[in-house]
This record gives C-alpha cells, sequence and structure tokens, in this order.
C-alpha cells in the first residue's frame, strides 16, 4: 500500500475549486505591485520627511507584541494577518493617503531592536508580503522604506517599551 504522499506524486490529482483562491492572480498582481514598488522606495531622510507630511500613515504590519516594544512613532499597527478588506477600510479608509511601511528586516538586530525586529530571511520580509497585499487592495500611494538601518543610530523616531535601550 502506498503511502498518501507517493500516491500524490505519482498520480496527481486536481485540487477542488476554490474561486476565493486565485494562485493566477496572485502571480499576476505581486508582479504588478513589484514593478511598481521599484519606483515607491525611500531613503532614511525621505522617508522621515514623509512621515512628517500632514494625512501620511505610517503602517506597521508586525505582531502587537512586537509592535509595543518597539516601532516607528506614530506608527498604526495592523498586523499582516489581520490585513483583510474590511479590517483595511477601518484602518486605511483613504486608499489615496500615502502609506509607509516598514518591516524587521529594515532594522539591523541590535540594540532595542534585538527582540522585538528580529531578522527574517531576505526571501520572508514582511514587506515582500505587505505591499503586494495593499496594492491588491486598491491602494497605490504606498512607499517602503528602503534600507537596513542600526536602531542605535537611526534618524527615524522609535517608540515602545524598547525604544530607550540605544
Amino acid at each position: 500500500m502506498l503511502s498518501l504522499a507517493v500516491a500524490l506524486l505519482v498520480a496527481p490529482v486536481s485540487p477542488p475549486p476554490n474561486p476565493a483562491i486565485d494562485p493566477a492572480g496572485h502571480q499576476r498582481v505581486v508582479a504588478e505591485a513589484f514593478r511598481y514598488r521599484n519606483t515607491h522606495r525611500l531613503t532614511e531622510d525621505a522617508f522621515r520627511t514623509a512621515m512628517a507630511e500632514p494625512g501620511t500613515v505610517v503602517l506597521d504590519a508586525r505582531s502587537r507584541e512586537n509592535f509595543a516594544r518597539l516601532h516607528l512613532t506614530g506608527a498604526v499597527n495592523l498586523p499582516f494577518p489581520d490585513i483583510d478588506i474590511p479590517t483595511l477600510a477601518r484602518a486605511l479608509p483613504d486608499e489615496s493617503a500615502r502609506v509607509l511601511i516598514y518591516c524587521n528586516n529594515n532594522f539591523l538586530n541590535v540594540g532595542p531592536a534585538t527582540v522585538a525586529m528580529k531578522t527574517k530571511s531576505a526571501t520572508l520580509s514582511l514587506n515582500l508580503s505587505t505591499y503586494p497585499a495593499l496594492y491588491a487592495s486598491g491602494y497605490r500611494n504606498v512607499w517602503e522604506l528602503g534600507p537596513q538601518l542600526d536602531p542605535r543610530t537611526t534618524k527615524l523616531p522609535l517608540a515602545g517599551t524598547d525604544a530607550g535601550r540605544r
């Protein structure tokens, strides 16, 4: 008797259809979002300037726990698993508003970021999921922090329980 895993390799079956899951559409929107993203990445100084402009929303998609430990001052926390149509409509009701995003991988894992901003694999960086999710939801004025910064010396204002541990 073949195990299920071997049977699936030997005789692949078509998965049951699910109109709420569209892999081909996902691949298309991610490719489009990343072409757009390439023109929407900011330096530290440009990000800091944009943060201060009225109507700008700084979005942090990390967990609530890590957000509480360390985040950019004034950021709104919307953990990535909670990004869905109704939650986005409440958190970011104006699709044309400027949204700035950053993630763990924008900060070196030193000083106050040691626990709150653990570096992920470069291919799993949260920005890589957050940007296309916002783009696919109709947000086009999304800008991403480009460089990797040292949290002990960054010009960006940090808040949270670990912020004083420079």
